[in-house]
């Protein structure tokens, strides 16, 4: 029996839940969330579609009962407030940093062995922050930024390349913020074929582009954050990690000396299985690309240091 319980029962959280429920995941899901009856009613909505769609996965809504999440195998964190258009991911630091503290908290509590994945903005601070609070091993907690940047990234691939986003391969590290993320244009591919050999250098450089303002051309549209696909990436991670999938995501990590860095959270190439981040793979970085990620590695440790 798998469990999975996801804390925030917003957008985001709810979507990570249904894609769980609808592609099963896990034999057990809980949304939790501090407003009453708000995770009460996406589930009973959510739970409405599994005569249609043929579902066997358990979902159950609670507000603020913890008790409930008793023995998770992962937990999902998405709680805190959102984005507004004009806001960067960074401004929401000192509200959502007293939330993810006791969430965290109050899930370890009752799941003790869980595995945390960490999708509250600004992201790699608050996943450097749970590592803080909780002294857990380093595997155990992933911050799920570079899994929705990467799904971006080929998004704006396959569009430019008129190709289905299935076949396109592209991979974003560093910071999860408009400034700081890398979309590496150079290990982008086709079916194999470089990017770089079927498209202009400016097309591609304009894919990477729109891949960074990714998450703030979706706040601008919609007036807040968007929530399919950084919760259907969130679903992908806690996938993964339950299947033990031995998949290559990129996701915030604790580093301890690869790319040149230590002591922060920051997106790299994980290998995701049960134990959680499995491997960190260091992919062999030209001086440019270095050069950015050690750019990105100080913004992240300067968000860091308001956390004091």
């Amino acid at each position: 029996m798998s469990k999975v319980t996801v804390v925030g029962a917003g957008n985001v959280g709810a979507t990570c839940a249904n894609v769980l429920v609808t592609t099963q995941v896990a034999d057990e899901v809980v949304l939790l969330d501090i407003k009453e009856g708000v995770s009460e009613g996406k589930a009973m909505d959510i739970m409405q579609t599994a005569s249609i769609l043929g579902l066997n996965t358990r979902l159950k809504g609670v507000t603020n009962d913890y008790a409930a999440t008793e023995g998770s195998d992962v937990v999902v964190i998405t709680s805190g407030i959102p984005r507004k258009p004009g806001m960067t991911r960074e401004e929401l630091i000192g509200v959502n940093a007293g939330i993810v503290k006791s969430v965290t908290e109050n899930v370890l509590a009752h799941s003790p062995n869980a595995i945390i994945v960490c999708v509250s903005n600004p992201m790699d601070t608050m996943t450097y922050l749970i590592h803080k609070v909780t002294n857990l091993p380093k595997n155990r907690i992933i911050g799920m930024g570079g899994a929705l940047d990467s799904s971006r990234f080929k998004y704006f691939l396959s569009q430019a390349l008129g190709a289905n986003a299935t076949e396109v391969e592209g991979i974003v590290i560093g910071g999860h913020g408009d400034t700081t993320m890398i979309p590496l244009t150079r290990f982008a591919a086709y079916r194999g074929i470089p990017a770089s050999t079927l498209m202009s250098a400016e097309e591609l450089e304009k894919v990477a582009a729109d891949t960074m303002v990714g998450g703030a051309t979706l706040t601008k549209l919609l007036g807040t954050s968007a929530w399919y696909a950084p919760g259907a990436a969130a679903a992908q991670v806690v996938a993964a990690v339950l299947g033990d999938q031995k998949k290559l995501i990129s996701c915030s990590a604790l580093l301890d000396g690869e790319y040149g860095e230590k002591d922060l959270c920051i997106g790299v190439p994980c290998i995701l299985g049960r134990n959680g981040i499995e491997k960190i793979v260091e992919f062999n970085l030209n001086d440019e690309e270095k050069a950015l990620f050690h750019k990105s590695a100080e913004a992240v440790h300067k968000t860091n240091a308001a956390l004091a």
